[in-house]
């Protein structure tokens, strides 16, 4: 029996354009928000070369219609939408899960996931790499995995680590760098 067919469709929110992509068995790519719906278009299809626009499912509306609320500043949860990864390093199936558990206004780190995965720092680059080739951003919430320290970290998506911080200021987390801590003097 051949691969199912994927079917992607384009949408707008208040942050931008946003794709999503699925076949039968649920979302295989999820787009952050572009400036055009065309940039997205291109940026879905990047990945998902074999896929076609497409009328989505109810299961699929409703992925759509939980990142629309979530670009409006709502708290959403996205643990219900099915997804179908496809064949995952068994290592990023278990990071992914974990990512996947973190709430809304819920973060954590690289090292912290390792960690609770029961494996050493050093795995820390693991979660990063996992992080990076993440094909469903926001719904696996690979915003909420911050570097050491609470720093941002990075962030492979379209507007690159200032769209992690606009994301989780949705969240309630204010990233911006704190002001000095010696006042100026005015002359």
């Amino acid at each position: 029996m051949g691969q199912a067919r994927h079917r992607y469709f384009i949408f707008e929110t208040a942050a931008g354009f946003c794709g999503i992509a699925w076949n039968d068995s649920g979302v295989t790519r999820f787009h952050l928000p572009a400036q055009s719906a065309a940039a997205t278009e291109r940026g879905l299809l990047r990945r998902s070369t074999d896929a076609l626009p497409g009328e989505p499912p109810p299961m699929v509306v409703a992925a759509i219609a939980a990142a629309r609320r979530y670009f409006r500043g709502e708290s959403v949860d996205f643990s219900d939408v099915n997804l179908d990864l496809g064949e995952q390093d068994p290592l990023f199936t278990a990071i992914y899960a974990a990512t996947r558990a973190l709430r809304w206004g819920e973060t954590t780190t690289y090292g912290a996931i390792a960690k609770a995965l029961g494996a050493g720092p050093e795995t820390a680059r693991d979660v990063g790499q996992a992080m990076a080739k993440n094909p469903v951003p926001l719904i696996i919430p690979c915003h909420r995995v911050l570097a050491a320290g609470g720093k941002v970290g990075g962030f492979s998506a379209p507007g690159g680590a200032d769209s992690k911080i606009r994301m989780l200021a949705l969240e309630g987390h204010d990233l911006a760098p704190p002001p000095p801590a010696q006042a100026t003097f005015g002359f």
